[in-house]
């Protein structure tokens, strides 16, 4: 193709949008809706996703040791500990320390304390946090075979109820995302579709003219991508906006730390992954719909020749 006919084409593709502004704004409202109900979907996800990680980072395990254990062969438990694969961070917890907390829990139960007097029962612990919960119970039996532990607290329940949750948020989302994905590609196929077929005499004029296929697309392609384009940055502002103004009302009434949301995904640490996503699938969309659209207007019309 000349570069001059390319010119030319494009320049159709942008004066086409002008021309037929009713449709184009059509296929731009759709478009972005589309878009808006994918994308906030999948920010949805991504944030349950990391919420959950969240509370995953705050699940402890305590490892208790054997009581007269030598501080030489303590540092070299904790050594062991930090080695280990699914191990994300290990703090030794002195027993002096642990009387000193438990006294403070049980500050009403003073008597019991006195009763003990010097005596410390409790044992030298760690505190682990683990990588990967759902390889919990394979890291508390390489744990509890360490010589001179005694044994390990971790809550099993909670590990459960986490795993859980994770795996039926991302059945129930993928299952959302999908879902969105084929009703969006449906509607934006048949507004596109009613687009060229709301022109077809505009296409039988260039086919009569002997305008070859390829010549009749390109416009389609690039009006196509025009309102895609447009559509995508429409939803990065409006998802922006919206995404913005809700963590700012929870954060003001401190709605996301009592609730426990605190590890919601600021949106300036995501928006260019947004707004690419976005833009790209947008001008993508409409340009290969548009294109699509008239392949099969063409095709239709010339078996009816």
């Amino acid at each position: 193709m000349k570069l001059s006919s390319f010119r030319y084409l494009v320049g159709q593709g942008f004066d086409n949008v002008w021309k037929n502004r009713v449709m184009a704004f059509a296929s731009f409202c759709v478009l972005l809706v589309s878009l808006l109900l994918v994308g906030i979907s999948v920010l949805f996800y991504v944030n349950i996703n990391a919420i959950i990680g969240g509370i995953e980072d705050k699940n402890e395990v305590i490892v208790y040791l054997l009581d007269g254990t030598e501080q030489a062969r303590i540092s070299e438990i904790g050594d062991q500990l930090c080695m280990m694969d699914n191990v994300a961070n290990v703090t030794y917890y002195p027993r002096e320390e642990a009387f000193i907390d438990l006294k403070a829990k049980m500050s009403d139960q003073a008597e019991v304390f006195e009763s003990l007097g010097d005596d410390n029962p409790l044992p030298d612990a760690y505190r682990i946090r683990v990588t990967d919960i759902s390889k919990m119970d394979e890291t508390l039996k390489a744990t509890e075979s360490i010589a001179d532990v005694e044994y390990v607290r971790s809550p099993d329940s909670f590990v459960e109820l986490l795993t859980e949750t994770r795996r039926v948020v991302t059945i129930v989302a993928s299952a959302i995302i999908i879902a969105l994905l084929i009703v969006s590609m449906v509607i934006i196929s048949n507004t596109t579709r009613a687009s060229v077929y709301s022109r077809r005499r505009e296409i039988s004029i260039m086919q009569s003219v002997g305008a070859t296929k390829g010549f009749i697309r390109f416009p389609f392609f690039i009006e196509g991508m025009i309102n895609g384009f447009m559509a995508g940055a429409f939803a990065t502002l409006l998802t922006w906006f919206a995404y913005d103004s809700l963590v700012s009302l929870f954060s003001r009434f401190d709605i996301l730390s009592t609730i426990g949301l605190g590890n919601v995904i600021p949106f300036n640490e995501i928006y260019v992954i947004v707004t690419l996503a976005y833009v790209v699938t947008g001008a993508l969309i409409g340009a290969i719909g548009s294109v699509a659209s008239t392949s099969v207007h063409l095709k239709y019309r010339a078996a009816n020749m």
